[in-house]
């Protein structure tokens, strides 16, 4: 990050402002991924799952989005879904009116439909695009994003691609290595992260790692930085995973992030999983990254998390965190 956006993310906490947005744009997507946090029953608290909430489309949507944006101003807007690449048009004529405004903008997609060809070259912004291991695996927990798929949809861009470790990935041998080998050999893949599979508490499923499946991973990672050069997570990142956050209060990323649902008014909490996340076996790639940013003494004395709680606290008082606006009816943003 630049100073600049250090300062000015700085500047609107202290507002009250949060730095980071995350918005599910719809409720659709055509795959059926074992796991997905966004389809967990209570994923939005128990009471409505996704698939049950109202979503937007067409200009009703662009508008909503851009209201909110406009509302909150955030730094960084993850557009999550579903799928955001189900409603391909919106995001068409939505993306660039993002980027106009100086907001960094990540589009997360399972690119089971090509992406536009209009982002190619864009500044600020980030298409990643979320693969669940090699090729056999991924295309019978993926179908219709297959391999195949994936590689007509990507021709010509510049991506990033995020992998879920899983518990079944660590018990086959080399696994992590080979899926390096094939991904960063692409011309179009610019970079790699993983993550890994974070629960729910209660939660007993084969993703789930062991915590010596875990460490074997975080071993893995350090090594594999050093082979491939596209695995864009530094070492201090890495072994951020040897010690999750314990709850959401001690999670940078839940702190600093709001994470909105389709309906453009639900809020998603504590964090983008939703529901009751194990925080001890807490894999999000972004909260270890905000924590080892976090990590850094300011001058040597005070730790960089420390004074971003602070300054949020602060912003509280000045703002307190409302309630979401009501979505825009589609009567009156198409007015």
């Amino acid at each position: 990050m630049k100073i600049t956006e250090v300062l000015s993310a700085w500047k609107g906490m202290l507002a009250g402002r949060l730095p980071s947005l995350s918005i599910e744009v719809t409720r659709e997507c055509p795959l059926r991924c074992p796991g997905c946090y966004a389809y967990d029953d209570g994923h939005l608290g128990g009471g409505v799952t996704l698939r049950e909430l109202r979503d937007f489309k067409g200009e009703a949507l662009v508008n909503g989005v851009l209201e909110v944006v406009d509302r909150l101003r955030p730094l960084h807007l993850s557009i999550v879904g579903g799928d955001p690449l189900v409603r391909y048009r919106e995001m068409e004529a939505l993306v660039p009116q993002l980027l106009s405004r100086g907001i960094h903008v990540q589009v997360v997609t399972s690119a089971f439909r090509e992406i536009p060809k209009d982002w190619i070259g864009r500044d600020h912004l980030g298409v990643v695009v979320s693969i669940d291991g090699l090729q056999p695996e991924h295309d019978v927990r993926r179908a219709p994003a297959t391999y195949d798929r994936i590689l007509k949809s990507i021709a010509g861009h510049s991506i990033i691609i995020h992998s879920t470790v899983t518990g079944q990935m660590m018990r086959s041998p080399g696994h992590l290595d080979k899926f390096l080998a094939f991904w960063t050999a692409r011309p179009e893949v610019r970079k790699v992260w993983f993550s890994l599979f974070t629960p729910q508490i209660g939660d007993s499923m084969e993703e789930i790692l062991t915590p010596e499946e875990r460490s074997r991973a975080v071993d893995e990672f350090l090594v594999l930085r050093e082979k491939y050069a596209k695995l864009d997570m530094p070492p201090r990142l890495i072994r951020e995973f040897r010690r999750p956050p314990q709850s959401p209060a001690d999670c940078v990323f839940s702190q600093s992030t709001h994470t909105i649902s389709a309906d453009l008014r639900t809020k998603v909490t504590p964090c983008q999983f939703g529901g009751n996340p194990d925080c001890t076996q807490c894999g999000c790639v972004a909260s270890m990254g905000l924590a080892a940013i976090g990590s850094y003494k300011v001058f040597g004395l005070v730790r960089a998390d420390s004074i971003m709680k602070a300054s949020i606290k602060i912003g509280q008082m000045w703002r307190p965190e409302e309630e979401p606006e009501p979505a825009p009816s589609p009567l009156r943003v198409l007015q």
